[in-house]
């Protein structure tokens, strides 16, 4: 058996073993709402389409679409976060409930507005949709004392029953650095490795197991430019993994791939699945950590998580709108392609 081929077998057994693992995620939960219209002229009133509207869809974003990206691999996921007692706030839990996700987890707060990303599309019957504008509502404050500590008990009492901990942070509060500190400290989650996405304060998550970057979130954390140089990547991966005192770390590069770091071992470059010409990349971090977690929760090293991160990804970005990878696809994934690593 050639190597790529006993590879892609320790790659199938992974995906096979994700039924058998629980995951916890805890993060901002958001509802990507999609209204798509088809063009019907220009406004009199001033120069822009009018668009008549054609449909509507709702569905799980930012550590939602993580969680529901998990279900759909075939994860037992458990979400922690909270919502609005809104439509958007309803919608979401009505999404996981129709999934068979726990919702438990999720606080819903009267005072709090459900972060809801609303994207206009527009085209003709046809063609393709293009997204024209993108209005985002947000709560006005991050959630309160009583909230955050909700959220910490939540989080520690599911990460107990869990094999991982998925931490998804997009700045509105419901995962925080100092809520994942107390985790650490206090929460005495033993060896349940914890994996995180941030996009605006990696570098201030310390001694976490992993992390699942892109180039531009590194880039900002670190104040560099990285570019197409591999040195640069690499020099900014390994400063990334000492300050966050990482075992393990993925940095996306978009068309370039990813690049895998382990502290026992050298990077690892892995070229991306699939085409280059992407269709959308809405939600594709999302993907990366989902199938990134569940593979070191099943037991993967940090490259066969890296490799089963860039087939989901590969797979996701070609699809439109918020989407998700199932099992069966990345199995398929894996059959029709080995896995490829870059000489340097």
């Amino acid at each position: 058996m050639t190597k790529h081929l006993k590879e892609a077998d320790r790659l199938k057994k992974i995906v096979e073993a994700f039924p058998n693992i629980t995951v916890t995620v805890l993060g901002d939960l958001v509802a990507d709402e999609f209204i798509f219209g088809e063009i019907s002229r220009v406004s009199r009133e001033a120069p822009v389409l009018i668009l008549k509207h054609r449909e509507r869809t709702v569905v799980p974003g930012g550590a939602a679409n993580a969680a529901n990206n998990l279900a759909d691999l075939g994860v037992n996921v458990l979400p922690v976060g909270i919502v609005g007692d809104d439509e958007p706030g309803r919608m979401l839990l009505k999404y996981f409930r129709h999934k068979r996700i726990a919702v438990s987890g999720v606080l819903k707060d009267k005072t709090y507005t459900t972060v809801t990303k609303t994207r206009i599309l527009a085209g003709m019957t046809h063609t393709a949709r293009q997204q024209v504008v993108r209005v985002d509502r947000e709560p006005q404050e991050a959630p309160n004392a009583h909230l955050t500590r909700e959220l910490y008990l939540a989080a520690r009492n599911y990460a107990h029953a869990s094999d991982a901990l998925l931490v998804s942070d997009y700045g509105y509060g419901a995962a925080t650095p100092a809520i994942v500190t107390t985790l650490q400290e206090k929460g005495k989650l033993g060896a349940v490795p914890i994996v995180v996405d941030s996009r605006y304060r990696l570098v201030q998550y310390s001694g976490v197991t992993a992390a699942t970057p892109n180039e531009p979130e590194v880039e900002e954390a670190l104040g560099v430019r990285v570019g197409q140089d591999w040195n640069k990547v690499i020099a900014a991966g390994e400063q990334v993994m000492a300050r966050m005192k990482l075992q393990s770390l993925v940095i996306t590069r978009g068309r370039d791939g990813m690049v895998a770091f382990d502290h026992k071992h050298k990077p690892v470059d892995i070229p991306i699945f699939g085409s280059d010409q992407v269709a959308d990349v809405t939600g594709a971090g999302d993907t990366v950590i989902a199938a990134f977690t569940a593979a070191l929760a099943a037991g993967a090293t940090t490259e066969e998580a890296a490799q089963l991160a860039n087939y989901a990804g590969g797979i996701v970005v070609m699809k439109r709108g918020t989407a998700t990878v199932s099992r069966d696809e990345l199995l398929h994934a894996i059959e029709q392609t080995p896995p490829a690593t870059r000489p340097h």
